[in-house]
């Protein structure tokens, strides 16, 4: 039977959107998007300033599992996002998704290391994509935050407990240059990650936390090391 606690839980809105229906965020997968309120980073070029000061948001959790419900055998995944999903206590609601059938991918900024690590253990993640925001020398300057530590331990989480995961920065060339690409990318290589790096150039909606506009410098991609394998997004 459920508590007046968990049935609190299942019907708090935290949710600050759904996208019903993609094929480009979970590669070679049909998904939807669970996009979460709230984050505890301010990255300057984040287009998802709606979502990051969110407070709340238009859906509960039965009411995406109720969405889910009639997309069994429709939809083979679903994407938790944000803002940053993993500050929430996700283990009961993935384990709720994974009871109809789909995979689970999380889009995270890693610094909540122990829900992550939770969800792992227990099996309730098939995919991560892990933002490396930044080089350590320069994480709190585009994150507004001094979390770089926590997200090292995730990062070493993952590459030691051997889920399929990739890593990914967004890149603006005003702030991040080949130098710092290469920083990251050694970093990664002496922390035993063999997969590429996905690099998310900045897309510029007109809206985003710092007001930036398109990068006014030009990054040279020849400038960038063998050190691992690359892919622009």
């Amino acid at each position: 039977m459920s508590t007046d606690k968990e049935n609190s839980s299942l019907s708090a809105k935290v949710i600050y959107d759904l996208t019903s229906f993609t094929h480009l965020d979970y590669p070679d997968h049909l998904s939807c998007i669970v996009w979460f309120s709230g984050c505890n980073m301010r990255c300057d070029y984040c287009y998802n300033k709606d979502i990051v000061f969110a407070k709340d948001g238009k859906y509960s959790y039965k009411d995406i599992l109720d969405f889910l419900k009639t997309r069994v055998n429709l939809l083979e995944a679903v994407v938790i996002s944000g803002g940053e999903a993993s500050s929430y206590e996700l283990a009961p609601f993935c384990s709720k998704i994974k009871e109809l059938g789909f995979k689970i991918k999380l889009d995270t900024n890693g610094t909540n290391f122990m829900h992550i690590k939770e969800l792992v253990e227990l099996n309730l993640l098939d995919y991560v994509a892990l933002d490396y925001k930044a080089p350590e020398t320069k994480f709190t300057q585009i994150t507004h935050s001094n979390k770089f530590d926590e997200f090292s331990k995730t990062l070493d989480y993952l590459i030691e407990n051997g889920i399929e995961f990739e890593a990914r920065t967004t890149l603006h060339a005003d702030l991040l240059d080949a130098n710092d690409i290469n920083t990251i990318m050694a970093d990664l290589q002496e922390r035993g990650y063999k997969t590429p790096l996905y690099i998310q150039e900045f897309l510029d909606t007109g809206v985003n936390i710092a007001g930036l506009s398109a990068p006014k410098g030009k990054f040279d991609r020849t400038l960038l090391h063998d050190t691992l394998e690359i892919i622009f997004r």
